[in-house]
């Protein structure tokens, strides 16, 4: 555990790590703005050229998805675990000035000192997690490819994430910790399970209730966005109580884009929810060649992509 701990909250390249426009890989305004305006670029051209190629049946992707998911899943759990012994180690660092101040490590968790500076364990692995968001936009192109009716609508939730985990490290913006700890942890639930599907490994339920987007995923988001909610009103108020948190600007901009990715998601399931009433097909976002998809009779069978 030793080992453990110091490769991933000890190591000096960690405790050391300063975010800076001139050290980091992707720290300027100019890098994400050009970044974004590819990535809408290259996915608006792609879905475009398959539309003038008259291309309606999914591009074969054999098993990329599968280790795109297995790669997130992996990285995931290494930020979790990362940022998760990182804090410990600051808690543990700064306990004795937090006595002065009168701050719980719950209330560091959600709004940092004003001042604070986006330097050590824990904004190492804040960047560990923006960097992983340019890895999470691949699934955009892979549903494209496999004609998702959804895929364009991706864009902006995927945009708005990068976007988000640029500025928790451009304005050392409170809540961050708890966010990047309750998103990575759904996402090596979520691609852990997209892998497992991606490979064809059994699934419990496959001659009944199995489908490509099975209920522990919704759980898993639907307890990321309440998990959210939760600690946005914690942060406003612990800033209006305790005199003010770190990054409140940047706090609130980023409410307003999950406010947006929230209102994306009930429009998905109300849609989806009345696609099943009507005994239309489902779409699937499982990350596999082989996918479960329930018919209009209401069984679930594996279908494989053209």
């Amino acid at each position: 555990m030793r080992g453990i701990t110091y490769w991933l909250a000890e190591h000096p390249a960690i405790v050391g790590f300063r975010w800076s426009h001139a050290q980091s890989w992707g720290s300027t305004w100019s890098f994400l703005f050009s970044a974004i305006v590819l990535y809408l670029s290259l996915s608006l051209f792609l879905h475009l050229a398959l539309h003038l190629a008259g291309r309606r049946r999914p591009v074969p992707l054999g098993p990329f998805p599968a280790l795109h998911s297995l790669a997130m899943a992996l990285a995931s759990a290494a930020i979790f675990l990362g940022i998760l012994l990182s804090s410990l180690a600051e808690i543990r660092d700064t306990r004795w000035f937090w006595r002065r101040t009168k701050t719980t490590p719950f209330q560091w968790l959600l709004c940092f000192p004003l001042g604070t500076r986006p330097t050590g364990r824990v904004f190492f692995w804040s960047y560990a997690f923006y960097l992983s968001r340019f890895l999470h936009l691949l699934r955009t192109f892979f549903a494209i490819l496999r004609r998702r009716p959804r895929a364009l609508g991706r864009l902006f939730s995927h945009s708005a994430l990068v976007c988000m985990s640029f500025l928790w490290l451009e304005f050392s913006q409170s809540f961050q910790v708890v966010a990047i700890l309750s998103a990575t942890l759904a996402h090596v639930v979520v691609f852990g399970y997209r892998f497992w599907l991606g490979v064809r490994l059994p699934v419990a339920g496959r001659g009944g209730a199995a489908s490509c987007f099975p209920m522990v995923v919704v759980a898993c988001q639907v307890a990321l966005l309440g998990c959210n909610l939760v600690c946005h009103l914690g942060v406003l108020l612990l800033h209006l109580s305790k005199g003010g948190c770190n990054g409140i600007g940047a706090w609130l901009f980023n409410s307003v884009l999950n406010a947006a990715l929230l209102v994306l998601f009930v429009d998905f399931h109300v849609k989806r929810a009345v696609r099943r009433r009507k005994g239309l097909a489902l779409d699937d976002d499982c990350g596999s060649v082989y996918c479960h998809q329930t018919n209009n009779s209401g069984s679930s069978e594996p279908s494989k992509e053209q």
